[in-house]
């Protein structure tokens, strides 16, 4: 049986944060651990190795903007609508975060799947960074496989309760990329951009409507656009628990939703790869063993 490939860095936990601040920052080391104690033979770990390049970044975001946040020449404005204080730990995490999408993508057309234990930042804009997002690793991600000739099409399937705005302005000058987002219509943010597709679910919806909604929006993705790449943003913030979420999911049907994804992605022999996307849950365990359907439902669907 070979390994599914999962990425990982330990500066994905690794930042000091104000007190009382909503951000879950600890999610992330924790996934990782319960993959290595849950399924030891099942994951092959992958550390980044290098930070993005300003080079990378700049396929998708402004130059003024790239060479801003990494300089530290940002403004307080700019920051507080990212939602975190600017700090040197905090340019290497994120360009650590982003690196590790990209790898993901890497692993994913050599093995069929890969999973990065962060990622989603899909508030991101080509010149501004917003909801707890810096830089969009899902269409930098897209470009760096499409400009490496990995892929040819490559489809943004997002699942995160909030619209991925960001991933919708960034892409939309892309005919190479589809962009579409499921989430919850009356929900952050507040001022909608148009994806390739958007489903605007009402709040409160359950496992049974909202599954329906993920198969049918994927399967017209898949016929319509044909892409030769998925990128998946599994958000769990759709749970019933998530303090930012207005959806009523059971941890169930996170993990149907899961193995859906990637079950139709096998069955059409598209390589795919996930990043865990939102989860807002204060008690770490219980939020990690949300986010961790995803690595059940990808054993589940690649390991035989």
């Amino acid at each position: 049986m070979k390994p599914i490939n999962i990425v990982f860095h330990p500066i994905y936990s690794q930042l000091a944060l104000p007190k009382n601040h909503r951000f879950p920052i600890e999610k992330y080391q924790a996934l990782h651990d319960w993959a290595i104690c849950n399924f030891p033979n099942v994951f092959e770990v992958n550390l980044v190795v290098n930070p993005i390049t300003e080079v990378q970044l700049k396929t998708v975001h402004s130059t003024d903007y790239v060479e801003g946040f990494i300089s530290g020449k940002i403004s307080e404005k700019a920051m507080k609508r990212i939602g975190f204080p600017w700090t040197p730990q905090f340019v290497d995490r994120t360009r650590f975060a982003v690196a590790g999408t990209l790898l993901t993508a890497e692993l994913a057309l050599e093995h069929g799947i890969a999973l990065n234990m962060t990622g989603g930042y899909h508030h991101a804009h080509p010149d501004f960074g917003s909801g707890f997002c810096v830089f969009n690793d899902l269409v930098i991600a897209a470009r760096h496989v499409i400009d490496q000739q990995s892929a040819s099409r490559v489809l943004i399937f997002d699942c995160d309760v909030h619209q991925g705005d960001g991933t919708a302005a960034s892409a939309e000058r892309f005919d190479d990329i589809f962009s579409l987002s499921i989430h919850c219509e009356k929900n952050f943010p507040s001022r909608k951009q148009q994806s390739d597709l958007d489903l605007g679910l009402d709040k409160h919806l359950t496992d049974e409507d909202y599954l329906q909604h993920v198969r049918e929006s994927l399967e017209a993705a898949i016929y319509a656009f044909k892409p030769d790449f998925i990128i998946y943003d599994a958000g769990v913030d759709i749970h019933v628990d998530d303090d930012l979420g207005l959806l009523d999911i059971s941890t169930e049907g996170i993990l149907q939703r899961d193995t859906l994804v990637f079950n139709m992605a096998k069955q059409h022999n598209i390589p795919a790869m996930a990043v865990i996307g939102g989860g807002y849950q204060r008690d770490i365990a219980a939020l990690t063993n949300i986010h961790a359907q995803l690595l059940i439902a990808a054993n589940k669907v690649y390991s035989n």
